[in-house]
């Protein structure tokens, strides 16, 4: 487990460092399609609205492992159908759709977050602010996106967590990812115990250094604001 020659550590903290990357872009991805998600849940429009039920509905009653196959081995099939319809296996980039998967599930709970957060707002600021005169836009930056954002980050965080395990499922399509290099670990050295043992603190590890960032946005996006007692 070691990093002299023939040891395991470099392999993983390598993959430790893959399994940050896949859980980092994932969340970006879920915190983009959870605000258009959002915005779907909030609109005026019944389409959207039903739009909106659809995605959240559908994408957090299907396993997570399933949305994971669904989106390579679909991806493959559109890209065999590309290159010419050939009757062979064509790889999509393993990262790229397990990112992707892992996302667009993240973001039907990324969605309901921000729906709650926009809920959460002072209708009466809103409405004082349009009595003043503010512009849709100004109103958007300077009273809705900083109170949302407040509300939404421990939401945020917890979904963080999710995506963070989640990342595991991913060593199905190829990825030797943290949970994959444990077993090829374990399996190569007959070790079990030590490298899922090791797994298991690198994951903590991640998970406490994540924390303090989501606790430090929190203490920084509610600065200056009395909390009830």
């Amino acid at each position: 487990m070691g990093f002299a020659p023939g040891g395991w550590g470099r392999d993983m903290l390598a993959a430790t460092g893959l399994t940050v990357a896949i859980a980092a872009c994932g969340f970006l991805t879920s915190v983009l399609l959870g605000a258009l998600g959002a915005a779907a849940l909030l609109s005026h429009l019944s389409i959207l609205r039903a739009a909106g039920r659809l995605y959240t509905t559908v994408l957090r009653g299907i396993p997570d492992l399933l949305v994971i196959y669904l989106f390579y081995f679909g991806s493959s099939q559109l890209l065999a159908l590309l290159s010419g319809g050939s009757g062979g296996f064509v790889g999509a980039p393993s990262f790229l759709t397990g990112v992707l998967a892992i996302g667009v599930v993240a973001g039907a709970y990324q969605a309901q977050i921000f729906r709650g957060a926009v809920q959460a707002l002072s209708r009466g600021e809103i409405e004082a602010a349009r009595a003043y005169g503010m512009s849709p836009v100004t109103l958007f930056r300077r009273i809705v996106l900083p109170q949302a954002v407040r509300h939404a980050i421990p939401g945020s965080g917890n979904i963080w967590q999710l995506v963070l395990k989640e990342s595991a499922l991913i060593s199905v399509i190829g990825l030797v990812e943290l949970m994959r290099q444990a077993q090829i670990g374990a399996g190569s050295t007959r070790q079990p115990f030590s490298f899922f043992l090791t797994a298991a603190a690198l994951y903590l590890v991640i998970t406490f250094l994540s924390g303090i960032a989501f606790r430090s946005l929190e203490a920084r996006a509610t600065r200056g604001i009395r909390k009830a007692v």
